[in-house]
């Protein structure tokens, strides 16, 4: 959520940011407008509130029972006046929020403009794509004649966009997650949380989910609870309505979570393997920091996720995302896409995002109410809120089972996840 302060004191350059990310700058002026009745309403409202006051303890015994009357009835009509007042002004104010909840945050100046992934851009690259012998088969193909992926039974237990895992391939799936976890708490100083997968409505307000993406997100509408579609609602919302001391920044937490998604804006898309599906597993990045040093946490946790993939030796690139692919709310993100190299089947190889890494300033941390106080008396403001996947599965799989196999179907397990896996070095059939 912006500060309304923007609005009114750089209505030019939220306009602009606006633009930049495709949203109707005149939302500006609407707001101002909004905002400035508000003000005046709670104005008039509060000066005829001062004259009731005055009125009512003026009011004397000495007055006839007929002027007593007279002025009962003044004191009622300008009680209604001040109903009237208040009723209209809670009306613009809901009015107002409904658009603060939904309007984007401002683009940082070093994000590129533009519309598609084409304007993107690659900040940094490790490796190269391996060259094969051979043609390299894609992941549900290996998986499935290794036995240990099947996707036709994930379907029969949940439907489409599900799968199963056996054997070795779950062994490895835990033993990624294990990994990531033990090198983000061990190398990077990430403090672990498991948290509910389970959270209240206003965990997902205060994280941007709702109220945009209400339609992708699993409700039980019985007992209000919603699945966690990544650790970074829970995990953010830790701190959600408190004052921080400025000592207890910057806070880095980690934490390992099932996900879940409908999926339902990507309709169509990748319906083959298991690059999409409505649940799926994350190591999740979360910082709480002062806004002075939010831009150099937001490098660190990029370099934090990229050592996952450097630890795997998988080629990988970072990159910065242009304002019609970054998220909404960030002000400025880098994705992470290793290279799985028969991930479109025929068509061949692509980059896989297994990352985005986020930097959202103050702006969820105004929707969740996070504050710290700078000094001891001063007065609170908001933290910035980072966060980013440390890494995401099933995509990290995918690029592993496509990147280690072998001529013969086998697949070779990463180094450093042989000790995850009683040492064993390659998973055959």
């Amino acid at each position: 959520m912006l500060d309304i302060r923007l609005f009114r004191e750089h209505p030019e350059m939220v306009k602009a940011g606006f633009q930049k990310m495709g949203t109707d700058p005149g939302l500006v002026d609407r707001v101002r407008h909004l905002d400035e009745r508000i003000r005046t309403l709670k104005l008039e409202a509060e000066t005829r509130k001062a004259t009731l006051n005055a009125e009512s303890k003026a009011m004397g015994r000495s007055l006839s029972p007929e002027e007593r009357e007279t002025r009962r009835a003044a004191l009622r009509a300008l009680g209604d006046e001040i109903s009237t007042l208040d009723a209209q002004r809670a009306e613009l104010e809901k009015e107002l929020q409904d658009i603060l909840w939904i309007v984007p945050n401002l683009p940082d100046e070093r994000v590129p403009v533009g519309q598609g992934e084409e304007s993107n851009v690659v900040v940094r690259s490790f490796g190269e794509p391996r060259t094969f012998e051979f043609a390299p088969r894609p992941h549900w193909e290996v998986g499935e004649r290794l036995g240990i992926l099947d996707i036709e039974r994930g379907i029969k237990i949940s439907g489409s966009r599900f799968y199963v895992l056996r054997g070795a391939g779950a062994a490895l799936q835990r033993a990624l997650i294990t990994f990531m976890l033990d090198l983000h708490i061990t190398q990077h100083g990430y403090t672990e949380v498991y948290p509910p997968f389970l959270v209240k409505e206003q965990c997902l307000w205060g994280t941007g989910q709702l109220p945009k993406f209400a339609d992708n997100q699993y409700h039980d509408a019985e007992e209000d609870y919603w699945l966690v579609p990544t650790a970074e609602v829970p995990v953010t919302n830790l701190h959600r309505d408190e004052i921080l001391d400025a000592t207890q920044l910057p806070l880095h937490y980690v934490a390992y979570t099932p996900c879940f998604r409908r999926e339902k804006m990507s309709a169509g898309r990748d319906v083959r393997g298991i690059k999409r599906g409505h649940q799926f597993d994350k190591v999740e990045l979360v910082k709480l920091c002062t806004p002075e040093t939010s831009d150099a946490e937001l490098e660190t946790l990029t370099h934090n996720a990229e050592a996952v993939c450097r630890a795997l030796e998988l080629p990988y690139r970072v990159v910065l995302v242009c304002t019609g692919e970054k998220g909404d709310f960030n002000a400025i993100q880098y994705d992470i896409e290793v290279y799985a190299p028969a991930s479109k089947g025929e068509e061949g190889g692509e980059w896989l995002e297994v990352s985005s890494c986020s930097n959202f300033r103050d702006f969820q941390a105004r929707r969740a109410n996070i504050r710290y106080r700078p000094a001891p008396g001063a007065k609170p403001e908001f933290v910035h809120t980072l966060n980013g996947s440390g890494l995401a599965l099933p995509r990290v799989m995918i690029a592993i089972l496509e990147n280690y196999q072998n001529p013969d179907g086998s697949v070779t397990i990463p180094s450093v996840l042989r000790p995850y896996m009683h040492n064993q070095t390659v998973i055959t059939a």
